[in-house]
């Protein structure tokens, strides 16, 4: 039986706490060593609530550092209201938001991006392996400037994309140039920010505020944190009164303390970037693991901490039977397989185990 409600399951719906690490999502894994320990630390005494103490400051601290350049920084609790909130703040209800066709603002996010800005209209786009197209975003600016059509105003993209891609600086820069020439905020979706990072190789402002972003959702939840995302305006203006945005929305924590502190203990250490690049190795690692396997099809390069893959629908049923999970949203036999910063060499072995039986295996039971 399904419940409508995601929180009414029994005990027996859940797995033992000692169960196998799993690949539908990177919000799977555990909260990180460095994490865990400046909550523990953040934990000792009292300390000034909404955000006016010092674990705050020194995350905010951290964060300006990291990117080299002074900006306005907000944490929330999760992605959606990052998202929605920033992009609120950069929007009026009269305008429109281009993104790709699987953006998560677009599939994911219940409503939210156009219920916080009072009904910015969401324009999706094609786009081959999840990224936008600088040519596309320019048609689709142009293709009604009428006062009946809701006005272009904020360009989103995800780093990483929903397909495990990674924007490359001159694709950013690209699309910088789009945004310039039609006067279009640039917003970036960043819950695997960490991911492209390490993947690219680059300094953070490289692929931020120097390729032309206005606002980065920074992601801390997949990168080892047990909850928080940081809003990064890189534009001070963009951000004026945004403090009531997050109140007004239940974002403002009474504690913020334990919002800010794991951020300390993931920049101050580097466990941001460490754990990122483990993760994006792990997928690596499977992906070589996958080419081997005949049948296995790849439904875009694996780039970042995601192998999306396309499996016989029997196999995907009996790796289920298994025990297994994994996401099959992208059609019939369309795999999403996730690592995380704490996926393992022998959690992606014990996986490519059971594919290759069960793909090697003429008639899946």
């Amino acid at each position: 039986m399904t419940h409508p409600n995601p929180w009414r399951r029994s005990h027996a719906d859940h797995p033992s706490p000692l169960a196998r690490r799993q690949f539908a999502s990177d919000n799977y894994s555990g909260i990180c060593p460095e994490a865990w320990q400046a909550m523990a630390d953040a934990n000792c005494g009292h300390a000034p609530g909404y955000g006016d103490d010092a674990w705050t400051a020194r995350a905010t601290d951290l964060l300006r550092q990291l990117f080299e350049v002074d900006c306005e920084v907000f944490f929330t609790f999760n992605g959606t209201s990052a998202n929605a909130l920033s992009l609120a703040a950069i929007c009026q209800s009269y305008h429109s938001i281009v993104c790709h066709q699987l953006a998560h603002v677009e599939t994911d996010e219940c409503g939210a991006p156009e219920f916080f800005s009072n009904g910015t209209k969401l324009l999706p786009l094609p786009g081959a392996q999840g990224r936008v197209e600088p040519d596309a975003v320019a048609e689709t600016v142009l293709k009604r400037t009428d006062i009946h059509y809701p006005k272009p105003r904020v360009l989103s993209v995800t780093q990483s994309t929903e397909m495990g891609t990674v924007y490359t600086l001159p694709q950013l820069q690209e699309l910088h140039e789009v945004t310039r020439r039609y006067d279009l905020r640039f917003h970036m979706d960043g819950a695997r920010f960490a991911n492209a990072v390490a993947t690219l190789g680059v300094a953070p402002k490289e692929i931020t505020w120097k390729a032309g972003v206005d606002v980065l959702c920074f992601g801390g939840t997949k990168n080892g944190m047990a909850v928080g995302e940081a809003i990064v305006f890189f534009k001070h203006d963009l951000a004026h009164e945004f403090a009531y945005r997050c109140k007004q929305s239940g974002q403002l924590a009474s504690k913020m303390r334990f919002l800010a502190a794991p951020w300390v203990g993931l920049l101050q250490s580097g466990a941001w970037l460490k754990n990122a690049q483990h993760a994006n190795r792990a997928a690596a690692r499977m992906e070589t693991g996958l080419l081997a396997i005949p049948g296995v099809e790849f439904l875009a390069p694996r780039e970042a901490n995601a192998c999306f893959v396309r499996l016989p629908v029997e196999t995907c049923e009996a790796l289920k039977a298994r025990g297994w999970r994994f996401y099959t949203f992208i059609g019939a036999g369309g795999c999403r397989l996730m690592t995380s910063w704490d996926t393992s060499d022998e959690d992606v072995d014990a996986l490519l185990k059971d594919i290759r039986e069960l793909m090697a295996t003429p008639a899946v039971v």
